[in-house]
């Protein structure tokens, strides 16, 4: 069969009306199945949400849980993602990834973020400060132990816990100690050792608190309170103990007593009266001393040999009289008490 030009114009001018029909056919049925997007009739009814499994208000409800408020002094969970060396990157689930300083990655002197934080961990912040112009929030874990160290230790503190902390400085006043990540002061009166204070560097000391103090940033600990504390617990009002001058002053004397320092007054040197210490006593001298008062709160010793005079004035004239008979007068002395509060005992009423 032969095809001429014409016949292929012919078929070709066919095809292309079939196509135009198909076309516009295509075109109608598209317009039959697609709604416009402003149709009212394509928006479905409101009874067809009677079966989507929870209303409108647990729906805003849920959508409520994902509406973040962040504020600063809100401790927000947050995920660690990136360790750089500056701070940590961390995902608390804001627009922004939040950032934490190296600074605010502890309460205590760390190298480096690893020491104390792993890509990939979980744990609390504390939000310290409002977006920046960038949608960043700034985070602080140092804040959050801060503030939970400051709990710890006054919670120790009511319990007049004894606790033990290293010397990590000295200066002119005192020697410096870390308790719960915070630092804390020892004055130099409340240091009670044989040592030189700069050798305390590195020794751990028991210590007990003396002041607790979060507004002021002070928290000051005493050695001496925790020594007399301990000695404390063997030591009662009336014993005879061995000591030795140590200090010397217009009001008294200082004598240590097995590790612990005691204070015996002027007034308790002697029946006779005494112008100053330095008349009787000398810095070295052992001497035999009574307990006269255990002050355990301030950590208070307070000492007599004028209970221990066989006569008045032994102290000035004889004071090897007085070592050698301290024991028999501590006993006189301990009767003595002991009539004095039987005789102040109340009497006793019967009831008819």
């Amino acid at each position: 069969m032969t095809v001429t030009p014409s016949d292929i114009s012919s078929t070709e001018a066919d095809l292309d009306l079939a196509a135009e029909a198909a076309a516009d056919d295509l075109d109608a049925s598209m317009e039959e199945e697609v709604p416009a997007a402003d149709d009212s009739d394509s928006r479905p009814a409101s009874r067809d949400l009677d079966g989507v499994g929870f209303s409108l208000d647990e729906f805003a409800a849920l959508l409520s849980k994902y509406d973040y408020n962040f504020k600063p002094g809100d401790v927000v969970n947050g995920t660690v993602f990136a360790l750089e060396s500056k701070g940590a990157m961390i995902d608390i689930g804001a627009k922004t990834a939040a950032f934490m300083p190296l600074q605010e990655v502890s309460i205590n002197r760390v190298e480096g973020l690893s020491d104390v934080l792993q890509p990939g961990e979980i744990r609390e912040f504390f939000i310290m400060s409002e977006e920046n112009e960038d949608g960043q929030l700034s985070l602080s874990i140092r804040r959050i132990e801060y503030q939970r160290a400051w709990e710890r230790v006054r919670q120790l503190q009511k319990e007049d816990a004894t606790i033990y902390s290293e010397v990590f400085a000295t200066n002119r006043g005192g020697a410096l100690v870390r308790v719960e990540g915070l630092r804390g002061f020892i004055p130099g009166s409340h240091i009670s050792t044989r040592k030189a204070k700069e050798e305390l560097v590195a020794d751990f000391l028991p210590l007990k608190f003396l002041e607790v103090d979060e507004e002021r940033n002070r928290l000051v600990l005493s050695h001496r309170r925790a020594l007399v504390e301990r000695k404390m617990n063997r030591l009662e009002v009336g014993e005879v103990v061995l000591g030795t001058v140590r200090g010397i002053k217009p009001y008294g004397a200082f004598i240590d007593i097995g590790g612990v320092s005691g204070l015996l007054h002027i007034s308790e040197i002697s029946h006779e009266h005494i112008e100053t210490p330095h008349t009787v006593l000398n810095v070295n001298d052992q001497m035999k001393v009574m307990i006269i008062d255990l002050d355990a709160e301030r950590g208070r010793i307070s000492l007599s040999t004028k209970a221990l005079e066989p006569e008045p004035g032994d102290m000035l004239s004889d004071p090897q009289k007085v070592f050698d008979r301290a024991e028999e007068m501590a006993a006189r002395y301990k009767q003595m008490l002991l009539e004095q509060a039987e005789d102040h005992e109340p009497m006793g009423v019967t009831l008819d």
